[in-house]
């Protein structure tokens, strides 16, 4: 059986352990998982100054892919780039298309209201982000650490990253190795 593939979409200001925990346990579950950056190769700053080097940037994963999931990691203004991103809003619309996982985290989820994805989801984020998310009727808000609704997955913040790492990889046959 093939290798399950994520990719992660890393923005200038992402959270960063909401980058690295879930990066780290879907590889050791054995997942592929490419870290792209929103605008280029060149290393990311993040949220609290740890740079993160990605694998590559979105232009070129993007032609590796599709992917089995696609991660957002929160953080305010990585989650306000990812919004804004013509390529990001591509990328989601085509895995949601294809019934592909979506997995977005503290503020990223706000991308996916920003890309219209998921609408009707059940979905949790950071408590600040809250108001944000619920804008309009198009999602309904859940308290729970960790949300999946179908092939949306969200998750509160940095303290629920493993929670939410752990959500993807045991979601079954859409991601993880049996």
């Amino acid at each position: 059986m093939a290798s399950k593939r994520a990719l992660v979409i890393l923005a200038k200001g992402a959270e960063e352990m909401e980058t690295v925990i879930p990066v780290d346990v879907m590889r050791r579950a054995g997942i592929k998982v490419t870290v792209a950056g929103l605008a280029g190769k060149d290393p990311v700053q993040c949220s609290r100054d740890v740079v993160i080097c990605p694998d590559a940037s979105l232009e070129d994963a993007k032609k590796e892919g599709p992917y089995d999931v696609v991660v957002l990691p929160g953080g305010n203004l990585g989650a306000q780039n990812l919004s804004e991103s013509a390529a990001v809003k591509e990328i989601l619309k085509e895995q949601e298309k294809r019934k592909g996982l979506i997995a977005a985290i503290c503020a990223g989820p706000t991308a996916l209201l920003a890309h219209e994805i998921g609408y009707g989801s059940k979905v949790t984020t950071h408590p600040l982000a809250k108001d944000k998310m619920m804008n309009g009727s198009h999602y309904s808000y859940s308290e729970n650490r960790v949300e999946q609704d179908g092939l949306i997955i969200t998750s509160r913040g940095p303290g629920t990253s493993f929670e939410f790492a752990l959500a993807i990889v045991t979601l079954g046959p859409h991601i993880s190795e049996p």
